[in-house]
Order: structure tokens, then sequence, then C-alpha cells
């Protein structure tokens, strides 16, 4: 993509022209936050989904930085609901980020700025994996950071290099993705979305003191199973126990819910086909994100129009 706006402090400025320099602070030591958020088309016509949690957690993950990033939320807000109008799409995914930026070099970034800027795109299909049998799945070597290397619940583009090796290990290794383990060896999620087993019809997630991210796709999971009758736990799981699982899936904004039918060579439940528990899952997930639960679009949807 090289057409389109990309908003930056305060501007929205030419895609091709959406330029840092090569000293920016961040490029070099990682002082950087994201989020990944999503526009949908919804049956009410285009909306951002749980944009308000979204930015606040863009701001919370900023906090742990020492981030001034110098806009409100609600400015931010509507810094993306203009992004999204100025590039016309209909569904997109949008990428705002803060990070400090040019100034003096040297591990402590406090002299830099932080800038902000929010970018969008079409991202179809985050992680391959046939609609029936799923994603293959292969547990890392590389252990998930925790809580005393770096601040885990801070969404922060540092935490994302321990992502990309475990990542580029599967890829590498014939694999669609890797499940990362804490250093307890507990499952945590997967190199860039959080991880659920079905056992006995109840749905099975890690808690974020295990080293997830407190996702708001998986949030939303747990939201929708309560109301939606669904049994669920939140608790440690251990590496066999994905192996037993009856079913398994991925949540993320770019991946939504991800069926899988492999890990480490095993099939999971019914000969790799996408589960009972899973489908439903993804089903009411998806009418709350396009609107057509009432209840939740209602809360979580933001419209552009």
């Amino acid at each position: 993509m090289s057409e389109g706006k990309i908003w930056m402090d305060g501007s929205l400025v030419d895609w091709d022209n959406a330029k840092i320099h090569v000293l920016t602070h961040a490029l070099h030591y990682a002082t950087g936050v994201f989020e990944g958020v999503r526009c949908y088309k919804t049956v009410n016509g285009s909306a951002i989904f749980r944009l308000g949690d979204h930015i606040q957690r863009l701001m919370d993950s900023g906090r742990a930085y020492f981030m001034e990033m110098g806009y409100s939320k609600e400015q931010l807000e509507r810094a993306a609901i203009d992004t999204v109008r100025a590039n016309g799409m209909d569904e997109c995914y949008i990428r705002p980020i803060a990070y400090y930026g040019y100034g003096k070099m040297g591990v402590n970034p406090l002299p830099n700025k932080v800038s902000v800027s929010i970018a969008v795109w079409k991202w179809d299909e985050y992680l391959k994996g046939g609609a029936e049998k799923g994603a293959r799945l292969m547990v890392s070597a590389w252990a998930r950071i925790d809580h005393r290397t770096l601040p885990m619940h801070a969404k922060a583009t540092a935490n994302y290099a321990n992502s990309a090796l475990a990542r580029m290990e599967a890829l590498k290794s014939g694999f669609d993705e890797a499940v990362m383990l804490n250093t307890s060896g507990m499952v945590v999620e997967a190199s860039a979305e959080n991880i659920f087993l079905v056992k006995g019809g109840a749905l099975v997630t890690p808690p974020t003191s295990s080293g997830a991210l407190g996702g708001i796709t998986r949030d939303s999971i747990l939201t929708l199973a309560k109301d939606r009758g669904i049994s669920f736990e939140v608790r440690d799981i251990s590496r066999d126990e994905l192996y037993m699982a009856d079913e398994v899936f991925l949540s993320g904004t770019a991946a939504e819910v991800k069926p899988v039918g492999e890990i480490d060579n095993r099939t999971i439940g019914d000969a790799g086909r996408v589960g009972p528990v899973t489908k439903k899952v993804k089903e009411v997930f998806e009418a709350a994100a396009h609107g057509k639960d009432e209840k939740f679009s209602k809360m979580w949807l933001t419209p552009i129009n």
C-alpha cells in the first residue's frame, strides 16, 4: 500500500511521507508501545471494535515507560476515527503507536519527545491454516519473557522481539505459529495471540499473571462465554494439556478467533477438525464485532459516521 493517509502528531500526512529520522530512539532501543484495533463493516455501517479499551491500554502501556503522549484518550479516539475516514475504508486494521522520537541518543529516552502515529491498512488473513483443520503450532524453544524482565502488561515493541524469534522459529520449522511457555514451563500464549483450550465443553485460558497479555479479544470471548452460558476457567495450563485438549484456538485483534488443528505434530481433538465450542465462540464473537448482537454491539462498537 502506498496511497492513503497516516495520522502523525496531530496531522494527516500522505502514506509515502509518513517518515521518521533514522536516529529515532525507539528504532534503536525499542522504546515504543502500540495497539492493534479492528474496524468492521457492520450491519449499521463501519465501526471500530472496542476503540476506547484499546486506547486506554495504549495509554496504560505508555505510563509504564514514562511517556507523556500530549493527547487525551478522547483525542486519540477521534484521531483513529479520522484516520479511518480519511482512508475511505469499510474495514481495516488500525495501528496506533507511541514512541520516543529523534533527539538525544543513549539508553535513557526521557530527554526525547514522545510521538504518536496512527496507520490503517487492510489485513485479511493474519495466520494461515485451513478453515476445516486449523493452524499448525509448535511449542517454541524461546521462553516468554516475564515480569522480572519487562512490563508484561504493556503492549510494548520491546516485548515483540521475543515474539518474533518464536514466530520465525515456527515458520522455518514448517509450522504456522508458535506456542510460548513461561520460565516455569507453563503455557502463556502464542507469539502474538492469546490461547484457549477446550476440555469437556469448558474453555480454559492462562491468567495474565502467567505472562499472557490481557488481550481485548480474549476479554471479549470470556465476556461472551459468561453471557452465553459457556463454562470457562482462567488458570495455568501445562504443555501436555494442550496435546490432550478437545479443541484449541487462538484469539487476537489480527487473528480474531483462529482454530488450531495440530500442536507439535499431534492432532488436536477430532482429526484436527474445528470443534463445536470453537465454532460457537467464533460465531458469537463475529456477531458482536459485526453489529449483529445488539447488546454487545452497543457496548463495543464506535461508529465511523
